[in-house]
């Protein structure tokens, strides 16, 4: 499993019953009406999303949205792992993106995610990319700018230039730009360049950063290592060198200059940026590269430099400034910047497909599945189309890839915006985020120790008390017709011998706490329960709401196999289940061997339920079966196997003194979570007919925090991030 998990449902708003009398009603008016029009076949998504099959690719990701934006009239074809049916009725398609959010956030706050576990059906891991937004914005691609100005919130001790002095026609301008580099603490500055208004450079210094550099960003900033070691410039000292060079009158001129000023931390009242200047559609930006060679007919940012010249950069916006100063609007608006670029971009496209072709059709492959979306980016695609993307959120990204935040836009401010202009959009990226303070990398380690704690505590069970001669062996042959048991140990602090199991699967925890407790096992009446711990006050819940999870409805677990069946027997053994739809054998992610249990699922429900009752007590190939309701999907399974094996550290409570620490925070993001919930819930209920709707857990930046399993020895198995991003498609369906 990757870095993301997607979830995949329909909008409900009646049971089975009654979604069935709707339809029949519905049927019963359309003859009334004189028949079906076209306008009546409902969009859905069929997806074959069980046990291993619960992972895709990025690109298969882009596939769905492709395809579900353009059809097949704009030559997009079915994603290869799934089939949208009715795709020209289609009101639109809605991305939800819960930045900074992973796999990790939703089973952490399973609960508090209650909109979203009981209205998306399928869920799904997703393998890491680098950034998601950026592959369907465009690298240069910004959402609303932020505000810089003094006071503003996230600008507490910001410096303030003191260029106070009224502006006038006769103001000097001056360019700025500077290259940033990724830190303990976020984006922090490395190099600084000013120009006049005649290009001479005034400052190109290097700065060092005040906190451990996670990462230089050398092919965007040009910055090393080697080249910061002997720097003993400091942020403050450029702060002062500005303060004394400009003048207070001064403008400063760039290009997504407030990107430039939050790193400097300073706030300037006069301001020219020129990505806002020479505005595209719906709020996005050109990039400076583009810009200089169109408008100023200049290379610059060479692919032969090892990153940008923030002089150049400087100088290049401080001229494209006085461009549309000298020349007005009207001019810019001849050149049709828009036309330029999108054609642009398709004789790159073109280019590249002419140089590959004679490669053959391998080479053809991969040119329709491409790697980066950013030639021209999906958004671009669109616009080509007529269609008018809509971007809201509070994250931004410049043109280095970099993201800043806009903190003075609130998440109820997002939701609003959304609620109107939604419905005015066929495709629309929504943003929401937790905010900062809750992504510090202490926070995600605890509240990562949390779950895999509760996990661990959910999957193991205590047995007793036993005589003192008990045969642990016939013990270990009962608990384990429960299904697959990690590790078993006897507990000899007490009066009498007991016995701590660690299982595999939560069913099989479970299943021996209901079948096990009060049963006569080893000669001893014995008394099975859970580790009573805090964390596991609310264990009861959770069994119950994993039950009635959508995904897990239509699904049994089923237990007792013998390791020698293969999933040709079984399916043989149970082709007798009716309405049996798949089978899913789990295998040990390490081996490669299967357990001695699986899952079973139903087109109905009912068929499962029925199930349930012909299954328990049956015998196949001389073994006792026991089953029950199912209570982890396959991504979930996946994931506690990984959680698993993390570290060396098998069964116990592993929490630690230092995570009592994070109670005030835990129970702030408790109540943030909760509220998100709420405002998807209320955004998914506002959407039309037939329209796709996607929530996105992009995954935490694996520079911030990262948790990684043991290494395997198995060749075809990678290391996974337990960060994972997750996601949700649904059709919302109004009767």
């Amino acid at each position: 499993m990757a870095k993301a998990v997607c979830v995949n449902g329909h909008k409900r708003p009646a049971g089975a019953g009654e979604e069935a009398g709707g339809r029949q009603a519905a049927r019963k008016r359309r003859k009334a009406d004189g028949g079906r029009g076209p306008e009546e076949k409902s969009s859905h998504l069929s997806a074959a999303l069980f046990g291993e099959d619960c992972e895709i690719s990025h690109d298969q990701l882009y596939e769905l949205l492709k395809y579900a934006a353009l059809g097949k009239c704009h030559n997009a074809t079915q994603p290869s792992w799934c089939r949208i049916y009715h795709q020209r009725h289609l009101a639109g398609v809605v991305v939800i993106v819960l930045h900074e959010m992973s796999q990790l956030h939703f089973y952490k706050f399973y609960l508090q995610f209650k909109h979203l576990r009981k209205v998306f059906r399928h869920r799904f891991t997703l393998t890491p990319w680098a950034n998601f937004l950026a592959s369907l914005y465009g690298e240069a691609a910004n959402l609303k700018p932020q505000n810089t100005a003094q006071g503003s919130p996230g600008c507490k001790g910001y410096i303030y230039t003191e260029c106070d002095q009224q502006r006038t026609d006769s103001s000097p301008l001056f360019g700025l730009d500077c290259e940033m580099c990724l830190t303990a603490k976020g984006n922090e500055v490395t190099r600084v360049s000013l120009v006049d208004a005649q290009g001479q450079c005034l400052l190109n210094e290097l700065v060092k950063p005040e906190s451990t550099v996670l990462n230089y960003r050398t092919r965007f900033s040009g910055i090393t290592k080697k080249m910061l070691l002997p720097v003993k410039t400091r942020l403050s000292d450029i702060q002062t060198r500005l303060k004394k060079i400009l003048p207070h009158d001064a403008v400063l001129v760039g290009h997504s200059l407030n990107a430039d000023l939050q790193a400097l931390e300073m706030i300037h009242p006069s301001v020219i940026d020129t990505s806002l200047l020479f505005a595209r559609n719906e709020g996005r930006r050109f990039k400076l590269k583009f810009l200089a060679k169109a408008v100023l007919g200049k290379e610059i940012q060479c692919e032969q430099k090892l990153g940008h010249d923030p002089a150049e950069d400087a100088r290049a916006a401080l001229e494209l400034a006085q461009f549309f100063i000298e020349q007005g609007p009207a001019k810019v608006a001849e050149l049709n910047l828009e036309m330029l670029l999108t054609t642009e971009k398709l004789a790159e496209v073109s280019q590249k497909k002419a140089v590959l072709q004679p490669q053959g059709c391998r080479v053809q492959k991969q040119l329709n599945e491409p790697p980066h979306l950013s030639k021209p980016c999906f958004l671009d695609c669109l616009q080509v189309t007529g269609q008018k993307p809509l971007l809201l959120g509070r994250q931004e990204m410049d043109s280095s890839g970099l993201c800043q935040s806009n903190l003075s836009t609130s998440n109820k401010q997002i939701l609003q915006r959304a609620l109107e202009d939604v419905p005015l959009s066929t495709f629309s990226i929504i943003q929401f985020s937790l905010g900062p303070e809750y992504l510090a990398s202490h926070l995600l380690a605890g509240l990562y120790e949390k779950v895999r704690s509760k996990l661990t505590d959910m999957l193991t069970i205590y047995a007793g008390p036993f005589e003192e001669s008990f045969c642990l062996k016939s013990v270990k042959k009962e608990f384990g017709r429960c299904g697959p048991i990690q590790s078993l140990t006897v507990v000899t602090e007490t009066y009498q011998p007991y016995v701590c199991i660690q299982y595999e699967v939560l069913e099989a925890a479970q299943l021996a706490v209901e079948s096990l407790n009060g049963a006569e096992v080893a000669g001893s009446c014995i008394k099975v329960q859970r580790p009573i711990t805090a964390a596991m006050l609310d264990c009861d819940v959770w069994i119950k709401e994993l039950e009635l999870d959508v995904e897990n409805e239509g699904v049994i677990y089923v237990a007792g196999l013998k390791e020698s069946l293969t999933e040709t027997d079984l399916q043989e053994e149970f082709s007798q289940l009716k309405d049996l739809e798949t089978l899913f054998l789990p295998k040990d992610l390490q081996s490669g061997k299967h357990r001695n249990c699986c899952f079973l699922k139903f087109q109905k429900s009912q068929s499962a339920l029925d199930a349930l009752e012909v299954i328990n007590g049956w015998t196949v190939k001389g073994s006792k079966l026991r089953s029950r309701n199912a209570l982890a999907s396959g991504h979930l399974w996946r994931w506690i196997w990984q959680v698993n094996h993390s570290n060396g550290k098998q069964g116990g409570n592993i929490l630690h003194e230092k995570m009592e620490q994070l109670s005030d925070s835990e129970q702030d993001l408790r109540k943030k979570v909760k509220k998100l919930d709420h405002h998807i819930k209320k955004l998914y209920r506002s959407l039309q007919n037939n329209t796709l709707c996607i929530v996105l857990f992009p995954g935490v930046n694996r520079s911030q925090f990262q948790i990684w399993p043991r290494p395997f020895k198995k060749r075809s198995y990678r290391k996974q991030n337990l960060l994972q991003p997750f996601s949700s498609i649904t059709f919302p369906q109004h009767f």
